[in-house]
């Protein structure tokens, strides 16, 4: 049976899977908060906060691995973090991306250097960044950006973390980086169109220019570096398929889920509200 193990971002898109999928693999499951988090109640919390010094002494005690995110755009601070799970732990997987920014390179260098059994995730584009449409699609049934050519291979949350759950639970992972992607490339538009048809209503893309949504984007508080990095990654999507890779399978044994089958599930969200006569 797996031991205990630590979940850092617990309560955010990937790490919510990842407990309750640690939670139904039988795992002891402590969850690395900063604050109250609404998790299943066989979930133990621990209070802390990955910025503060000292603050992961008590919460890494007594566990045999950790799953890692690391939600700062710098490496600062990491490397003590590592050292004090290096204490207690044996293996930690940790979170990265497909796109490998500098910090993220950076982090993987020292994870390498920790002495813990590591594996590293890559994932591409998360499904769930859909659903920054949802409110311009609820309301109008459009989306409204640039670069609609924009190809990516959406992965499922689930997908992710049931690669991180075998990693932390099974031998033959370490020193595994595996990048996990959807089955399928799609366009931006395409995604788009595929929420259409899985909710029933008619949804279009219409094209914008990269100047108008650096504008939005800027008005909505996003940091310069941020939207400018974003951009220029959408424009460099345009050129042809996105990768597609079968890491999911090959360590789960499952197929990776599709896009559609996350926009199903997440239908919801898509779905304007009617309105009860007054």
């Amino acid at each position: 049976m797996p031991g205990r193990i630590l979940v850092t971002g617990a309560t955010g898109t990937v790490g919510r899977q990842v407990t309750e999928l640690l939670l139904e693999a039988g795992a002891e499951v402590r969850a690395f908060t900063r604050g109250q988090a609404d998790l299943p109640p066989a979930v133990e919390c621990a209070r802390g906060d990955l910025s503060a010094p000292g603050s992961l002494d008590a919460a890494v005690e007594g566990v045999e691995a950790v799953f890692l995110v690391w939600p700062f755009a710098t490496v600062e601070g990491l490397g003590a973090v590592l050292a004090t799970a290096a204490e207690h732990a044996r293996r930690v997987v940790y979170l990265s991306s497909a796109a490998v920014r500098e910090h993220e390179r950076q982090a993987e260098r020292l994870i390498e250097r920790s002495g813990l059994e590591w594996t590293v995730l890559r994932p591409h584009a998360f499904a769930a960044n859909a659903l920054r449409w949802a409110g311009p699609i609820r309301a109008e049934g459009a989306v409204r950006e640039p670069y609609g050519q924009a190809a990516m291979s959406p992965v499922h949350e689930r997908d992710i973390a049931a690669v991180a759950v075998r990693a932390l639970t099974e031998a033959g992972h370490a020193g595994a980086v595996y990048e996990l992607t959807g089955p399928q490339s799609l366009t931006q538009a395409e995604q788009v169109g595929v929420i259409g048809e899985v909710i029933g209503r008619p949804v279009r893309w219409e094209e914008t220019s990269p100047q108008d949504a650096r504008r939005r984007m800027l008005a909505r508080g996003w940091p310069a570096q941020a939207v400018d990095g974003i951009l220029r990654a959408q424009a460099g999507m345009t050129i042809g398929p996105a990768p597609v890779t079968a890491a999911v399978e090959e360590v789960t044994g499952d197929a990776a889920r599709t896009f559609r089958s996350w926009v199903a599930e997440n239908a919801h969200a898509f779905r304007a509200v009617a309105r009860v006569p007054s």
